[in-house]
């Protein structure tokens, strides 16, 4: 099999002992669930799919698998930067303000336990939407701002997902080899 040729390459340079397929099986489950996690905000996706990756080198040892995880570990870590930046100044752009997030973000992990996995999706507009209305008061201008909180969430969804997709991407192809 190519990932018994790729782990006995692996462990014949650092000498420790190699991922059998069941391990190597193991941690892409993992890091399937982790990228499902980015959508789906039940578990701390690019989290699990970043820890995933370090059992796996911490596991195999070699030269390679420290590579893949310090390249993991960049697009990761950027990717929670970016995702936090890009939204947050689209938002500050929009005049979406501060207090209207917290209360979206409040209301969705109330929803998430409310209603279990969609909730939060129902939470964070509903809150946006109830804090803009009463800052606002129209419907038309509350609407608008809410709209905008939830293409800057969409935004911030992509990127992350990006990330976690490239970060498996990068796991799997040394994998693969």
């Amino acid at each position: 099999m190519r990932t018994e040729r790729a782990a006995d390459s692996i462990a014949s340079t650092t000498g420790r002992c190699r991922v059998s397929d069941v391990g190597v099986l193991l941690v892409g489950i993992a890091i399937a669930v982790g990228v499902v996690g980015v959508v789906v905000p039940v578990l701390p996706g690019a989290l699990l799919v970043w820890a995933a990756i370090a059992v796996w080198a911490f596991a195999v040892g070699s030269a390679t698998a420290w590579s893949v995880l310090a390249v993991v570990s960049v697009v990761i870590g950027g990717a929670q930067v970016v995702k936090l930046l890009v939204p947050g100044r689209q938002l500050r752009d929009a005049g979406v303000p501060r207090r209207s997030i917290v209360v979206g973000l409040v209301l969705a992990a109330v929803g998430f336990f409310v209603i279990p996995v969609v909730g939060f999706f129902v939470g964070f507009p509903l809150g946006i939407y109830v804090e803009e209305r009463r800052r606002l008061g129209p419907h038309a201008p509350a609407w608008l701002s809410t709209r905008k909180a939830l293409r800057a969430l969409g935004l911030s969804i992509l990127i992350e997902l990006s990330a976690t997709v490239l970060a498996a991407a990068v796991w799997l192809a040394i994998v693969l080899v």
